[in-house]
C-alpha cells in the first residue's frame, strides 16, 4: 500500500483555542469559520509535514444526543472527511470525543492505515494512545494552535514528550478561516457561499450549539513565557492569589465584550430573562479563561462563587 499520512482534529480544542487567538477568549460564538478553507489548510500542512499524500481527516466534535447540527452535516460530507461526534454530559462537558480520538488512533496504528498521524489536539489525556500508536511503527506529529505571540497554545507537556514532533497551525491559516462576529443583526445561516461560489460552513452566531459548548476547563493550557511553553504545575492553589479580584475582572470584560459582540437582541434578553443562571458556553468560557490565567486545573468553589458574581455585577454595570 502507497504511503499516507492521517488527520485527527480535536474540534474543541481547535476552536476554543483559534476563538482565544481572535477574540481573547474561549467564547466560540464570537467566532465565525470558514470550515472548507480550515480543513483544506490542514491537510496541506499536514502533507507538507509529512511529505506523504492525506488518505483522511477525522474531524472528532461533540452533538446533543449525537444529531449534527447544519455546519456538522456539511463538514461529514466534504471528500475524505470522516464526522466522528460525541455527545454532552448534563454539565455540557464533551463525552466520549477524547476516547474517540484515542481508540482511533489506536487501532488505526494496528491496522497500519497510515505512516504519519497527525493530530491536532493539546489533551493530555491522549498521551497514552500516542504511545501505543508509536508502538505499532506510526510517526505522531502534533499540530498547535498559535496564541497571540504564534506559539503553541494549550498543549500539554506529557503530550509534547510523547509526539514525534509539535508545530503550530499556520498563523495565517487560522486568521483567514476564523474571524471575529461583529454583526449580531446579520446572522450568517449554517450554509454561506463564498467568493468561489463553493458551501461554507460558519460558526452558528446564536443559542447554545454543539459548536459552542466544546469543553469545560480541565488542565492548564500553555502560555508563552520567556520564549518557553508553562503549563503550570497541575495543581490546584489553596491560597488564592493577590490579584485574584483583577483577573478575575480582566476575564469578564473579554467574556462580555465578545459575547456582546456577536449576540442577538433574543440572545441578550435571554441572558438576562435567565438571571442568575449563566449559559453553559458563557460559564464554561468564564472558567476555561480564568482557569488558564491562573495556571489551575481546577478552580474553587469560592473562586467560582466569585467568579459568577463578578460576571452579574459587571453586566448589570454595562
Amino acid at each position: 500500500m502507497r504511503p499516507k499520512c492521517s488527520l485527527y482534529v480535536d474540534v474543541g480544542y481547535l476552536l476554543s483555542a483559534a476563538a482565544v487567538r481572535v477574540t481573547g477568549t474561549s467564547l466560540r460564538n464570537g467566532i465565525q469559520v470558514d470550515y472548507e478553507s480550515l480543513i483544506d489548510a490542514l491537510v496541506q500542512q499536514s502533507e507538507a509535514l509529512s511529505e506523504l499524500p492525506m488518505l483522511r481527516v477525522h474531524w472528532y466534535d461533540s452533538a446533543r444526543d449525537g444529531v449534527p447540527d447544519g455546519s456538522q452535516q456539511f463538514i461529514g460530507e466534504l471528500p475524505n472527511v470522516k464526522l466522528r461526534l460525541g455527545r454532552f454530559g448534563v454539565d455540557g462537558q464533551q463525552k466520549g470525543v477524547d476516547l474517540r480520538i484515542g481508540l482511533d488512533l489506536v487501532m488505526h496504528a494496528r491496522n497500519a492505515v497510515a505512516d504519519v498521524f497527525v493530530l491536532v489536539s493539546g489533551d493530555d489525556d491522549l498521551t497514552e494512545a500516542v504511545e501505543e500508536a508509536q508502538v505499532h511503527g506510526v510517526q505522531v506529529i502534533l499540530l498547535a494552535v498559535p496564541n497571540g505571540q504564534d506559539r503553541p497554545h494549550g498543549i500539554s507537556r506529557h503530550l509534547i514528550r510523547a509526539a514525534d514532533g509539535l508545530k503550530i497551525i499556520f498563523p495565517d491559516a487560522i486568521d483567514t478561516a476564523v474571524t471575529k462576529m461583529e454583526t449580531p443583526s446579520a446572522v450568517p445561516s449554517p450554509m454561506a457561499v463564498s467568493l468561489g461560489g463553493h458551501p461554507r460552513a460558519k460558526a452558528p452566531t446564536t443559542g447554545s450549539t454543539a459548536q459552542e459548548d466544546s469543553r469545560a476547563p480541565r488542565r492548564p493550557s500553555a502560555l508563552a513565557v520567556s520564549g518557553a511553553l508553562d503549563v503550570g504545575t497541575g495543581t490546584t492553589n489553596h491560597e488564592d492569589p493577590p490579584d485574584l479580584a483583577e483577573q478575575i475582572g480582566s476575564v469578564v470584560t473579554n467574556v462580555l465584550t465578545t459575547f456582546r459582540s456577536s449576540a442577538t437582541p433574543e440572545a441578550l434578553a435571554e441572558l438576562t430573562a435567565g438571571k442568575p443562571s449563566i449559559p453553559r458556553d458563557i460559564d464554561k468560557a468564564l472558567l476555561t479563561d480564568l482557569s488558564e490565567q491562573l495556571g489551575e486545573v481546577d478552580l474553587s468553589e469560592a473562586v467560582r462563587h466569585q467568579l459568577r458574581a463578578r460576571f452579574w455585577e459587571q453586566y448589570d454595570q454595562t
